[in-house]
């Protein structure tokens, strides 16, 4: 493919990215997949390159584009090397025209730009949400020992005590270690959220959003696959990727439980007033993790923030039931916005006066509200909020 040709790829590819927003569909990273399976012609270097044009298109514009050609517009804009293959040749883009529209810069749609800077997320901080974020891995200790694992690569010591870093798109699934399950992907800051719950050998603990699995792992690992370590969510595709992963990872997990939603507590009913800690791993907006998922920016608008927050209220709810006197909860957010952080916390705490806020003091982040936050640009992590509640 000329490098003309690429960019029209990409720009065909960002319409769908685009509309796909706009309706609530699929993912850019399924979109751009299937984009590619429809160029099989294309070779290694054109699919990378097309890939690359496209997410560096998306991280530069702020507001939803008009289109697709208007986003990469905005790219041109600020690479005159890009706007050159704007030339009309065959399978490429048509010249650019005077006066067309060219998408907006900047971080996020205005509203959503300014929730973060009342958040304290403004300039340099929030510039680094549009960076490629690297790649994190957690030290099964079920399985292996840093002293002793042996990989292709050698990464870099993170915070959390079992991590390593290592490059965008390194391949540590192809890994012998991936393999045997001495390893898993895992951010930074997802691990330093897991060591918040202090999981102990012996104690019950409850994974109430458990998705796909991946804290639960990690909680596994620190009780050392002893106790009763319960795992549960609405989602049935997300939680049924969890018994091969903890099989690979040799992780006990007492019971999986797919939940009803609106029939929580009825389903988790011989769990009432049980759990030493219940992790309340909520759904967010995921301004956290904007490095990983750009676009997700273009599907957020104020009402569904609100109704994440008043979901995670519910849920924090629900964990109240199930941790015993002296128990702990451990909310987390993979947001930013303090209205799915601190703000959730302080309507809790204020409606439950049997709780109270516990202190977090982990190796990354700093303090806020009644929890700690950990950012992009300060920790080098995605971002999340992290709070203890314990039941008095």
């Amino acid at each position: 493919m000329t490098p003309a040709a690429r960019i029209q790829a990409a720009i065909e590819m960002l319409d769908a990215v685009i509309n796909a927003a706009r309706s609530g569909g699929a993912s850019a990273d399924r979109i751009v997949a299937e984009g590619m399976k429809a160029r099989r012609y294309a070779g290694s270097k054109d699919r990378r390159a097309i890939r690359e044009h496209v997410y560096a298109a998306i991280r530069a514009c702020g507001p939803v584009p008009q289109s697709g050609r208007a986003a990469m517009l905005r790219l041109a804009s600020e690479n005159p090397a890009i706007a050159d293959h704007f030339d009309g040749s065959n399978y490429g883009p048509a010249p650019i025209e005077p006066g067309e529209p060219v998408a907006e810069g900047g971080i996020a749609p205005a509203w959503l730009e300014q929730a973060l800077a009342e958040s304290g997320i403004a300039g340099d901080d929030a510039l680094v949400l549009l960076e490629r974020a690297p790649l994190d891995v957690r030290i099964n200790t079920l399985k292996a020992q840093a002293a002793t694992l042996q990989l292709p690569e050698a990464g870099e010591p993170i915070a959390a005590p079992a991590g390593l870093r290592f490059a965008a798109g390194t391949p540590v699934e192809r890994w012998d270690a991936f393999a045997r399950g001495e390893i898993e992907v895992q951010d930074g800051g997802s691990q330093l959220a897991c060591m918040a719950v202090t999981a102990q050998p012996g104690e019950v603990v409850i994974d109430l959003c458990a998705g796909a699995g991946g804290k639960t792992l990690s909680l596994a690992a620190q009780m050392e696959n002893g106790g009763t370590l319960i795992a549960a969510d609405t989602n049935r595709d997300r939680l049924s990727r969890l018994a091969p992963r903890a099989q690979r990872a040799g992780a006990s997990i007492a019971q999986t439980i797919l939940l009803d939603p609106g029939k929580e507590l009825e389903m988790l009913s011989q769990w009432h007033e049980m759990a030493d800690a219940v992790l309340v791993d909520a759904p967010c907006s995921g301004t956290g993790t904007w490095r990983r998922n750009p676009e997700s920016r273009w599907r957020l608008d104020e009402s569904e923030v609100a109704r994440f927050a008043a979901t995670q209220l519910e849920i924090l709810e629900i964990a109240a039931r199930l941790v015993r006197r002296g128990g702990r909860i451990v909310f987390v957010t993979c947001s930013l916005l303090d209205a799915e952080g601190a703000a959730v916390v302080e309507a809790f705490l204020g409606r439950n006066p049997g709780f109270s806020p516990l202190d977090v003091n982990l190796p990354a982040g700093e303090s806020r509200g009644n929890g700690w936050r950990l950012t992009p640009a300060r920790d080098g992590t995605d971002g999340f909020f992290i709070a203890r509640i314990g039941r008095l």
